[in-house]
């Protein structure tokens, strides 16, 4: 079993994205005893709620429900538990490694790292700007779950 966690800042746009759009792609796949999933946030200030309302309409539009996910905020057990920790930009890459265990560092890394097909290293935050930005965050999150899976899947 290859443990994933996504992190963003509040964990109600961008990684509550990223986690459903993988646990959509794992379940179509069949991957559901190989990998799990889940996300968190740098900070805990949206903990217990759901994903921002934009972004359970936009993800909804295309599929993916995200209506029983609650955000959270990472923990120091979440680095020995997870496999892969994967920030959304360099600022939860960062506070990332602050927090993170020495032995532990090699697991933390950048979402996008796992994109196939766009450019750019970090996942934009949607939540003040307007609905196109949330459409973007499940593209760019489309495409890396999909090269995230190939990865994960070809070393198991």
């Amino acid at each position: 079993m290859t443990r994933i966690l996504f992190v963003c800042t509040g964990n109600i746009c961008r990684s509550p994205t990223a986690e459903g759009v993988a646990r959509h792609f794992i379940e179509t796949a069949g991957l559901g005893g190989l990998i799990e999933v889940d996300s968190a946030g740098t900070q805990g200030y949206h903990a217990g709620e759901a994903p921002d309302p934009r972004t359970r309409k936009a993800a909804a539009q295309r599929g993916y429900d995200l209506s029983a996910l609650r955000a959270r905020k990472i923990e120091l057990a979440d680095f020995q538990q997870f496999d892969l920790l994967l920030a959304m930009d360099r600022g939860h890459l960062e506070t990332m490694r602050r927090l993170c265990p020495q032995v532990y560092l090699p697991r933390l890394g950048l979402f996008m790292d796992y994109a196939a097909t766009r450019s750019g290293d970090e996942v934009p935050d949607p939540y003040y700007g307007g609905p196109r930005g949330f459409d973007l965050v499940l593209d760019m999150c489309e495409d890396a779950v999909r090269g995230l899976l190939d990865a994960v899947t070809t070393r198991t």
